[in-house]
């Protein structure tokens, strides 16, 4: 039986990613996030928001690619991820963000684990929108890990 989700659909690089919509708090235009000391290099700050704290995720870093400088499209997408018994409020820096989409959840193809691009523990699936592909991550594990998503030529060999 198959069920439709609907995803924020955002672009890094020439990726295009999703997130559950659920999930999905607030998009804001980019802000400079105050910085933290002695934090590691994916987190770049961080940022309030009426009153409310959250760390901010630089997208490009934590997935082991290369920085760019901040464009009129570079947005913060503001999220609540259940992580147990608590929800986890952060902020993930995206290039752009594209559109809110559908994805069949029957349709949605587990990670290739043959020496791919990405980690695929970071990714619950990926699903098609026309015909571009959509790598729908799986946050809980994005945010537990400290290793880049993106698999070095080095390890991927």
């Amino acid at each position: 039986m198959s069920s439709v989700w609907q995803y924020l659909t955002l672009g890094l690089d020439r990726e295009i990613f999703g997130i559950d919509i659920e999930s999905v708090h607030e998009i804001l235009d980019y802000r400079v996030p105050a910085a933290l000391p002695h934090a590691p290099p994916f987190l770049v700050g961080m940022i309030d928001v009426r009153g409310q704290s959250y760390p901010v995720i630089d997208l490009r870093t934590k997935l082991g690619l290369p920085a760019i400088a901040v464009t009129q499209a570079t947005r913060i997408i503001l999220l609540n991820i259940p992580m147990g018994d608590r929800e986890m409020r952060v902020g993930f820096v995206a290039d752009r963000v594209i559109e809110v989409a559908e994805l069949d959840s029957a349709e949605l193809e587990p990670a290739p684990d043959v020496g791919g691009r990405w980690r695929s523990t970071y990714i619950a699936g990926i699903g098609r929108k026309g015909e571009a592909f959509v790598v729908v991550f799986d946050l809980k594990a994005l945010m537990a890990g400290d290793d880049p998503a993106l698999l070095m030529p080095s390890l991927a060999a």
